[in-house]
């Protein structure tokens, strides 16, 4: 491998949550790691297509696959080796099991180290997990300690590296004005605190969990809950459905604005008071808590996954996974106008201590080297 490290990053971009948001961040910091090169293969057209070439990237547009149907997957992995052929990557990143199981055997074929980038806790039970185990990685990247825990489930004696996630946010100012106007576009009143959630539209992502706390703070005043996050498959719209009915049954049906999707994110959590992200199943890094601290504002989560690297008692507040326990952190919260501003001040540092770009794509640069080629001098 030469000085430089020039990657193809292989996924299928049909969603957009915090993993595409990583990618994006990829594409926009060409520029950061001299000698760095990354390169964008996707199987759909959609939102990370879109800002991986606003961000000035090619985008390597493959076939849609549909596993059920095998000559989709066998002319989308023709389509990469034509790719493979036409920019010579020193090594394939696979992101997540699914693109591995798809399209691990392309870098088999073309000799090109081959490297699994996880972003999931892995189990070995789904089946695009199952599929993924037959094509062993050269090199396994985590996004988190915890995920790195779990790689011997699908790749005992794999080398495993963890580079947190390189994420770019673009921090808006929390001015006056800027908060009358979301607020305004929002329908809340402007000297309301606001309780903002903003994540995929999910079960384990904590919605339920979130506002059945809530419900235990109905007879407190002046809050309100915004709810940011669309639909983006058949058992979202079902879900977000029960939410809308849980409100109203907890009698907290008016304080809850189910925002939808906003790619104005910045200006949501700026013109917010506090965020809460109570996951009733483990976050396999969190980039939702990563936005919440770039924006200066506490961050409540549940003591789980990669939560647990990311929030400290520095910047947010860790609980137990139960309303009682959640409810109890955002009352505090709402109580102490000045313990919030000393949490959102620590959660920018924070932020940027785990998430900078130039310092993860640089650790992965090194990283890329030292397993597959000449040893970066000074490399830690």
């Amino acid at each position: 491998m030469h000085p430089g490290v020039k990657v193809l990053h292989v996924y299928s971009g049909n969603l957009y949550g915090g993993l595409e948001g990583m990618l994006a961040t990829i594409a926009r910091s060409s520029d950061v790691v001299p000698g760095f090169q990354s390169h964008f293969s996707l199987c759909y057209e959609g939102q990370l297509a879109e800002e991986i070439r606003t961000a000035g990237a090619t985008v390597y547009l493959l076939r849609q696959v549909r596993m059920s149907r095998p000559w989709t997957v066998l002319l989308a992995r023709r389509g990469l080796r034509r790719v493979v052929r036409e920019i010579d990557p020193d090594a394939i990143i696979c992101h997540s099991p699914w693109p591995l199981a798809v399209f691990g055997s392309v870098a088999r074929t073309t000799g090109k180290p081959l490297v699994f980038w996880t972003h999931q806790y892995l189990t070995g039970q789904s089946l695009d997990q199952m599929w993924a185990k037959r094509c062993r990685p050269d090199l396994v990247v985590c996004n988190s300690r915890y995920t790195s825990e779990s790689v011997a489930t699908l790749f005992p004696n794999t080398p495993v590296e963890v580079v947190y996630c390189p994420y770019h946010f673009e921090r808006v100012e929390p001015t006056d004005e800027l908060r009358r106007t979301v607020r305004a576009e929002l329908d809340t009143p402007i000297d309301a605190q606001v309780v903002v959630q903003a994540s995929r539209l999910e079960w384990w992502k904590g919605q339920r969990l979130h506002l059945t706390a809530l419900g235990r703070l109905r007879h407190l005043t002046g809050w309100v809950c915004w709810i940011v996050g669309g639909v983006q498959r058949p058992e979202e719209i079902k879900y977000l459905a029960e939410l809308k009915t849980l409100t109203a049954q907890l009698g907290i049906a008016d304080r809850v604005r189910f925002v939808g999707y906003r790619r104005d994110m910045p200006r949501i959590l700026a013109s917010a008071d506090i965020v809460c992200h109570p996951n009733e199943s483990p976050e396999h890094f969190g980039i939702a808590f990563v936005e919440g601290l770039a924006a200066g504002r506490p961050v409540i989560a549940t003591r789980m996954g990669g939560a647990l690297e990311i929030i400290d008692a520095d910047c947010g507040i860790l609980t137990k996974p139960t309303p009682e326990a959640v409810a109890d952190a955002i009352e505090g919260l709402l109580a102490d106008p000045v313990r919030r501003q000393t949490l959102g001040t620590a959660g920018l540092r924070r932020m940027t201590d785990l998430c900078d770009p130039r310092r993860n794509l640089t650790q992965l640069h090194q990283t890329l080297r030292v397993h597959f080629g000449t040893p970066v001098c000074g490399a830690t």
